[in-house]
């Protein structure tokens, strides 16, 4: 728990993830404390599948919406290769949380390339200060949730443990975030909770 109030964010995964609706939750949660706040999402192939990495910045008042290399208060990824690109942003004492999902690239779909192995183990090493490396099984969660779209709040469970935001805060975006698929907001609910319970 932290007494903060200024957090960089950072969320990469690939095409379809739900990266972009994870930063405007957070964008809510921003808000709804009283905080200033900028979200700038950057896509790679613009297609299905294709690298995306939103930044999140809150704060008393923030100035632009990009995270600098090595100042990421969390790293969120959504697959375990985007961790791999995306680590030199996070800063020291800084917290990754991993998703266990892989989703192959087309080089090692084609055989042209391997996937890495033992992604966290080698981040955890190489990570400076006292910065954390989390892995978890997201998708796992999030089927047991009852939908394999709810990584994403999945995700945002786990960084949950690691703020002082309250949690009738988190419940009050994700109701908001959903609330034109009234349906989706018990699964998602879910979801978070279930994150939230991988990172204790």
């Amino acid at each position: 728990m932290t007494a903060k109030r200024e957090w960089n964010i950072v969320l990469a995964g690939v095409g379809g993830q739900g990266t972009l609706v994870a930063g405007k939750l957070l964008g809510i949660v921003a808000l709804k404390l009283g905080l200033d706040v900028k979200v700038s999402e950057v896509h790679g192939m613009s297609q299905r599948g294709g690298s995306v990495i939103t930044y999140v910045r809150i704060g008393e008042k923030v100035y632009s919406p990009i995270v600098e290399p090595g100042t990421a208060d969390f790293c969120l990824s959504f697959e375990q290769l985007e961790s791999i690109r995306w680590a030199p942003l996070l800063k020291a004492g800084g917290r990754m949380i991993i998703s266990r999902h892989q989703i192959k690239p087309l080089p090692v779909l084609m055989g042209r390339a391997k996937y890495p192995e033992e992604i966290a183990a080698s981040l955890q090493n190489a990570v400076t200060g006292d910065s954390k490396v989390f892995e978890i099984d997201a998708l796992d969660a999030a089927l047991r949730a009852g939908s394999p779209r709810a990584v994403n709040l999945v995700m945002l469970g786990a960084l949950s443990r690691f703020t002082d935001i309250p949690i009738d805060i988190w419940e009050s975006a994700v109701t908001e975030v959903f609330e034109k698929k009234a349906k989706l907001i018990p699964v998602n609910l879910k979801a978070f909770h279930f994150g939230r319970d991988l990172v204790q």
